[in-house]
């Protein structure tokens, strides 16, 4: 299957109306749309729930617009061994197992990524194809 998954960086953007990244996400969620199917997962869809039920969108919900895609247990498993990587490199000790996780799926079902923090997905999955904003 193929297409871009979605990260929840990206569609925070468009609800907050954040004004350093709104508008690339906006632009970035645009073009891809038109050349395939976006899609986001269980991870993106718990970690936006909150910020889009405040702006009234219903958008996590309109299957036209961002399809969803099952974690695959294969992901959780390369993300689970990404995370710990990064924990032996020194890696702090953030909330981040969702970047992994997103990242992993993204590798494992062969999608691009879209997101605006691609620091540590690159680091542990450097194959990905990820689209960041220039310099990320």
């Amino acid at each position: 299957m193929s297409g871009v998954l979605v990260d929840s960086s990206v569609l925070i953007d468009l609800v907050s109306r954040d004004p350093q990244w709104s508008a690339w996400s906006r632009a970035r969620v645009a073009e891809l749309r038109l050349a395939g199917p976006l899609w986001i997962n269980q991870i993106v869809y718990a970690e936006c729930r909150i910020a889009f039920r405040r702006s009234d969108s219903n958008a996590l919900d309109r299957q036209d617009m961002l399809g969803r895609q099952d974690l695959p247990w294969e992901a959780a498993a390369m993300a689970g061994e990404a995370h710990a990587e990064y924990r032996r490199r020194g890696g702090a000790r953030e909330a981040i197992l969702p970047d992994f996780l997103i990242g992993a799926h993204a590798a494992f079902a062969g999608y691009r990524l879209l997101t605006r923090d691609p620091r540590r997905v690159r680091t542990a999955f450097p194959a990905l194809e990820i689209i960041a904003p220039d310099g990320l």
